[in-house]
């Protein structure tokens, strides 16, 4: 891990090299998606996410450019509810949803306590509902919320890397007890957990050293008892990212490291395991392979089964 003595890591000298925010419409959510993914049950489903307009989190974690769709304050009650209820609208009927909005869920600044009951009735008739959050948000609410919504809930938690060293440096406010113990807190009251993994943060300079704390992440999550483990690739956009790769401490990963590590979560059989496939062109250099590494990607995590290698004149 390269030198990050010489930088002071704060709040504000992160938000000193953000651009502006984009324009966000607080009766609507920034945008919604359908997608297929493997349930727990070894079907493959389709899952709305809706990515709601919130206020911004108050972390400021180094890697985030998810503040670039959020709003400087808290909404008004029935903003966030009539988001859902707007994609729900015209949104193809499906049994899983998620409800992801750049922050943790149970940040009553972000989300509204008064908006849980609506929110729980429009949820209504789902076999699985998925929020995110940091572990400094987990608690009661948590609860409040399971039992209004009376369905499966499962909280996705930024696990990002296990290195202390680069946790810490990422500004997140968040230690491994932190992590381990909220993933306790929500098992031990049956909602299920999912961990966000970053493949290659800020100061780890190698793809071997990229994909080695990847994949103890992934351990430390399973071991944890986590269900799912999801892969993201780290990329820059955010204005600091491109201050630190200025300097030599951060520089995005190949799209093959992001399929070593997908196969070595695969093969460990301790849960589901996916790779992040959004925009994957940012990590290949190759244009010959890189529709048939997607499609690799694709595959696996819909099947966590490892398919034949991809192979390209790259390989040489």
């Amino acid at each position: 891990m390269n030198d990050s003595s010489e930088i002071k890591i704060s709040d504000s000298w992160i938000m000193s090299f953000r651009g502006g925010k984009n324009i966000v419409d607080p009766e609507r959510p920034y945008s919604w998606i359908v997608e297929k993914e493997l349930s727990p049950s070894g079907s493959v489903e389709d899952v709305l996410t809706i990515f709601l307009t919130n206020r911004e989190c108050p972390f400021h974690c180094l890697m985030c450019d998810l503040w670039k769709n959020t709003t400087d304050f808290t909404l008004s009650d029935g903003l966030i509810s009539g988001q859902i209820e707007w994609v729900l609208n015209q949104a193809p009927a499906v049994k899983h949803i998620k409800l992801y909005n750049s922050g943790s869920f149970f940040d009553t600044g972000a989300i509204p306590l008064n908006e849980y009951e609506r929110i729980a009735g429009l949820l209504k008739g789902f076999d699985t509902v998925i929020v995110e959050s940091h572990p400094a948000f987990i608690g009661k609410k948590s609860l409040e919320f399971r039992d209004r919504i009376k369905t499966d809930l499962q909280v996705a938690i930024g696990l990002e890397c296990v290195n202390i060293n680069v946790i810490e440096n990422l500004n997140k406010r968040m230690t491994l007890d932190d992590f381990t113990g909220s993933v306790s807190f929500l098992l031990d009251n049956d909602i299920f957990t999912r961990a966000f993994i970053l493949l290659r943060p800020p100061f780890i300079m190698s793809e071997r050293d990229g994909i080695f704390w990847a994949e103890r992440s992934i351990d430390f999550a399973f071991d944890a008892g986590v269900e799912c483990c999801v892969i993201i690739p780290v990329r820059g956009g955010n204005g600091i990212m491109e201050k630190l790769a200025e300097k030599g401490l951060f520089s995005p990963p190949g799209i093959k490291s992001l399929e070593k590590v997908l196969e070595y979560g695969i093969e460990k059989q301790a849960g589901r395991v996916f790779a992040d496939i959004w925009d994957l062109k940012l990590f290949s250099k190759c244009d010959k392979c890189h529709a048939a590494r997607t499609d690799r990607i694709t595959g696996m995590n819909l099947t966590q089964r490892l398919l034949p290698d991809v192979k390209c004149t790259c390989d040489d």
